[in-house]
């Protein structure tokens, strides 16, 4: 099979690798727009279960990618001058650069053929059996068929930046800071010994407050490195990679389409389908991605519409979890006022407990009593497990019939209706 990858992010260099491992004659060539060495962002975040089937899939750049990766069992939230410190499960960070180069050198070892600087759009699309979109959320590919494919692009409340910082975080750290136009809060986790990855995240109200949409680059860094001085430790804050054009403090973009595959054509990852950054899930779904379309492409004599098909729905169910985590924790934040007065060790735990869909439907103060509860009994823990999706789902569908809107002025403990 003669295959396109266009796009050369995790996702697309990871399909060619395992569909060379698959069969060493498949004919497989990666496009990149831009130069090789090149990224945006500093590190990205996975947990022990991506590592698990990396390993499967292949071994050789699973053992790299564990070797530049960093750990963390502990997160710690700073709610001004108040902190809390959790052990939780294994994390790991790795440099976006470092995971590429890592792909890329496994790709071509195989036989892959990388052609950067090589942008390809709806207009121009290689000449294969199959072409696979895996350039991002705002996909040329796709866009030349929005139509066809049903895309939905809904836009969250929030404004954040990507940022980075040579300050290198021993845990997965949350800072939540006061200011007089609101609260302004950041992630931080670090990806190797040169430094860590920022992501800074406010209310529209303290966006505009703070002068944030004005500013321009240096002075919003300035601003924020005096926010987050105590976290920081001194450290300065830097933005994207220099030459690389981006909106300033975007909202999050949901994608979301109707349908995956045109003829021969397919969406990988961002292309496909976004998950909010605040669950740092957004790598390992690429990958798994790759993972699902390479495992139904293996059968050399089944029709490739049938194999795609496959392969859709495959991930369709098997993203259904993270989709509502990444909702629900996207909501917790445009909700932050409601938890952000609790004690520290009761916001922290309701910060954890976030992808609940049980916790928006509850008074802050009961859920942590119940959940404190159902950690010491199974029974109560049952009921918990299985009330929170009733819930919410009657409360939804309530909504949905009088076509009530959640969030509406007047409403202070209203949860905004779920997107995507």
């Amino acid at each position: 099979m003669k295959v396109a990858c266009v796009g050369g992010g995790p996702a697309g260099l990871y399909l060619s690798i395992l569909l060379k491992r698959q069969d060493p004659t498949h004919d497989v060539t990666v496009y990149e727009r831009d130069p090789e060495g090149s990224t945006y962002g500093w590190g990205v975040t996975y947990w022990r279960g991506l590592l698990d089937l990396l390993q499967e899939h292949d071994p050789e750049s699973a053992r790299s990618v564990e070797e530049h990766s960093v750990r963390w069992r502990d997160g710690v939230a700073h709610v001004g001058d108040r902190a809390a410190r959790h052990h939780g499960d294994e994390g790991f960070g790795i440099g976006r650069h470092r995971l590429l180069a890592i792909l890329a050198a496994r790709a071509r070892e195989l036989g892959v053929r990388l052609e950067y600087e090589h942008p390809v759009t709806g207009a121009n699309p290689p000449a294969a059996d199959l072409v696979v979109a895996a350039d991002g959320a705002g996909s040329a590919l796709r866009g030349h068929h929005a139509g066809h494919f049903g895309t939905e692009i809904t836009g969250g409340r929030n404004h954040y930046v990507w940022l980075g910082t040579t300050k290198v975080f021993d845990a997965f750290t949350f800072a939540f800071t006061e200011t007089d136009h609101g609260w302004i809060w950041a992630y931080g986790y670090g990806y190797g010994a040169e430094g860590s990855t920022c992501v800074v995240e406010c209310a529209p109200r303290t966006w505009t407050g703070l002068g944030l949409d004005r500013a321009d680059e240096a002075e919003g860094l300035v601003l924020l490195e005096k926010l987050f001085a105590d976290v920081l430790d001194g450290h300065p804050l830097t933005a994207r990679s220099a030459g690389r054009a981006s909106a300033p403090w975007p909202v999050f973009r949901t994608v979301t389409n109707r349908t995956w595959s045109r003829g021969n054509l397919v969406l990988l990852g961002d292309a496909a389908h976004t998950t909010h950054y605040s669950v740092g899930a957004g790598t390992t779904l690429a990958l798994e991605d790759a993972m699902a379309l390479a495992t139904a492409l293996r059968e050399p004599d089944a029709p490739l519409r049938d194999a795609l098909a496959h392969y859709e729905r495959a991930r369709r169910t098997a993203l259904l979890p993270a989709q509502s985590a990444a909702r629900l924790s996207a909501q917790w934040y445009e909700n932050l006022p409601r938890y952000i007065h609790l004690p520290p060790q009761q916001m922290f735990a309701l910060l954890g407990q976030r992808h609940s869909p049980l916790l928006p439907y509850l008074p802050p103060r009961l859920y942590y009593r119940i959940d404190r509860a159902a950690g010491r009994l199974e029974t109560l823990r049952r009921v918990k497990r299985r009330l929170g999706p009733v819930i919410a789902r009657t409360v939804q569908a309530r909504r949905l019939a009088t076509g009530d809107r959640p969030g509406r002025p007047g409403r202070p403990d209203a949860v905004p209706a779920h997107r995507g």
